[in-house]
């Protein structure tokens, strides 16, 4: 089951998507208005039922999919999370014992299918796919061995970076991941199930079908169940916030020259079980 926030006839709606009947939403908007405040109200279950047993009625191909949670409070970012990836760096630094983690706005975000912008301040533009956590449970100083209590379910991300942009200052990122349109969510979020093994998700991204980007989550240096304990030791976790839980190596700064994003480009990132996003990059008209 796939639930997807969508526009038709320029009006935001919500449905879900049935394993039997891929090609067609069943509208849970008269009921359940958005992903969020059935994640808030806690009728995840309830909106599952009203899938399940409803009709498929609008065509999945004549939408425009939106990121699954439109309005989130918390964009929660880790970097530098899979094992390859430090090494990657060759700077010599020992592995880090805490999780890098840095936030991202809503507006730098568009959903599956929509164009992805290339600012007129940076051609370094990036992909960097990665697994999202969605949260569905409110809590605070959650131990890891409850954190799937507190996932609703996982979507994907392509977290397009400014790589000199993130330079511009010495302690931080923030300038070079918030870019309007930079990045992408999506296609839609899939419910945690008990068969879904956080610790052995593959994850993959392709640019123009060049395979760049390919490693599994249990590569992690910091667990997805350990990142929702150390994220809310020091802040409350809410219903929609998002974890964008790391980036394999094979980005695009990392190639000699340097791969970056350019018009035309098309950036696929695919977890298996989850789904595809698909993107084509395209420069911001301003």
């Amino acid at each position: 089951m796939k639930f997807v926030t969508f526009l038709q006839d320029e009006q935001q709606r919500f449905g879900g998507i049935t394993s039997s009947h891929e090609s067609k939403i069943v509208d849970l908007t008269a009921n359940f208005s958005d992903l969020h405040s059935v994640l808030k109200s806690d009728r995840l279950d309830a909106a599952k039922t009203a899938v399940e047993s409803g009709k498929g009625t609008i065509n999945l191909a004549d939408v425009t999919l939106l990121p699954p949670i439109t309005t989130a409070e918390k964009y929660f970012c880790i970097g530098v999370n899979y094992a390859n990836r430090n090494a990657e760096y060759k700077d010599g630094s020992e592995a880090p014992k805490n999780p890098s983690v840095f936030m991202r706005s809503r507006e730098s975000f568009v959903g599956h299918g929509q164009y992805i912008e290339r600012p007129p301040e940076s051609h370094q533009l990036d992909y960097e796919g990665e697994i999202v956590v969605i949260i569905g449970k409110e809590g605070r100083r959650i131990k890891r061995e409850n954190a799937r209590d507190h996932i609703a379910g996982l979507c994907v991300m392509n977290e397009g970076t400014l790589r000199d942009w993130v330079r511009h200052a010495k302690f931080n990122v923030t300038q070079g991941k918030n870019f309007e349109k930079s990045g992408a969510l999506g296609p839609w979020m899939v419910p945690l199930t008990d068969d879904i093994d956080l610790k052995d998700l593959q994850i993959q991204t392709r640019v123009n079908g060049e395979l760049r980007q390919d490693d599994h989550t249990s590569n992690m240096m910091f667990p997805i169940e350990f990142q929702i304990e150390y994220l809310s030791k020091f802040a409350r976790l809410k219903a929609g916030d998002v974890i964008a839980t790391g980036t394999p190596n094979g980005a695009g700064a990392r190639f000699d020259p340097p791969k970056y994003l350019v018009p035309g480009d098309v950036v696929e990132v695919t977890c298996p079980g989850i789904g595809t996003l698909r993107n084509e990059v395209r420069d911001e008209v301003v």
